[in-house]
């Protein structure tokens, strides 16, 4: 029984891992010229044919209340969260979205005691106050004057406050279904959820920029790895550890991150950024103890 909760704590850790670089490897795509939705679509449609080949079975209407959770998850955990997230990536550096959306298992949490009535421990207010703070630093970057331009920070939350939601839909449906079929229903609508969007603003393929191996490489690992792979992992981990506790190792996606970002994209790491991350994490690490 240990091992196997063993296998599922270095699932989740390994998730964290390749999640925290995902933030710099859409930068490169954005700078390569594609959109945020472009991202999200290639990304998910590479995923949900990948898992095709790993699970190649017809898919089955569940019940109405059933559909319809999938669909939110698809929503919430899909659509929305990327666009999100995605877009936040236009407006601010990535080092600092990567920052913001470690709050999520606080975010979580808060949205949990909200709905279902679980109390906030003082260790866990405690741990938000320090880490709120740390966003604090982060967002500003030393500028206390104000001059903010908020509009990244804001779709970097908006996207944490969807996986939220992602994660108290997963709750519902996590023992009933098998989770490669739980990923690829997320998968499917997410897709459809997207689509519309492409009413208003055109999807583009261009072949000069697809076959760039820095476009189509980070694509691949987006799509295969990062999503297919990585949310079947984590819901895996879900269903056996729980949401809090498989949430925790998000608390380390931003050091991933802010690693690969300075090597990669050449991104100034700033002492109030680095102090900003030592309290988020500090933070978040007093707020999990107790969870």
């Amino acid at each position: 029984m240990r091992n196997k909760q063993f296998i599922y704590h270095a699932m989740a850790g390994v998730t964290t891992v390749i999640w925290g670089t995902t933030f710099v490897s859409s930068k490169v795509l954005l700078n390569a010229g594609l959109s945020p939705a472009e991202i999200m679509f290639e990304r998910f449609l590479l995923g949900y044919l990948f898992l095709w080949l790993l699970y190649p079975r017809l898919p089955r209407f569940h019940s109405l209340h059933d559909e319809l959770i999938f669909a939110g998850m698809g929503i919430f955990g899909g659509s929305l969260y990327f666009l999100a997230e995605n877009s936040a990536l236009v407006y601010a550096q990535t080092s600092d979205v990567s920052l913001i959306c470690a709050s999520v298992p606080l975010v979580t949490a808060i949205l949990t005691h909200l709905v279902l009535g679980e109390q906030l421990s003082r260790k866990f207010r405690l741990g938000s106050l320090f880490a709120m703070t740390g966003v604090a630093l982060v967002v500003l970057n030393g500028n206390f004057v104000l001059k903010l331009s908020p509009l990244g920070d804001i779709l970097a939350f908006a996207a944490i406050c969807c996986w939220a939601v992602y994660c108290l839909l997963m709750r519902k449906l996590r023992y009933q279904y098998n989770t490669l079929v739980i990923t690829r229903r997320v998968f499917l609508y997410g897709l459809l959820t997207l689509a519309p969007y492409f009413l208003f603003t055109p999807f583009r393929f261009d072949i000069s920029v697809m076959s760039r191996p820095e476009v189509w490489g980070n694509l691949l690992f987006l799509g295969i790895i990062a999503s297919s792979l990585c949310y079947v992992m984590w819901n895996s981990a879900m269903r056996s550890l729980g949401i809090i506790r498989t949430n925790s190792y998000l608390y380390f996606t931003p050091v991933v991150t802010i690693v690969t970002a300075a090597f990669v994209l050449s991104e100034h790491i700033g002492i109030y950024i680095v102090t900003g991350a030592a309290l988020i994490l500090l933070g978040l690490w007093i707020a999990g103890r107790k969870t």
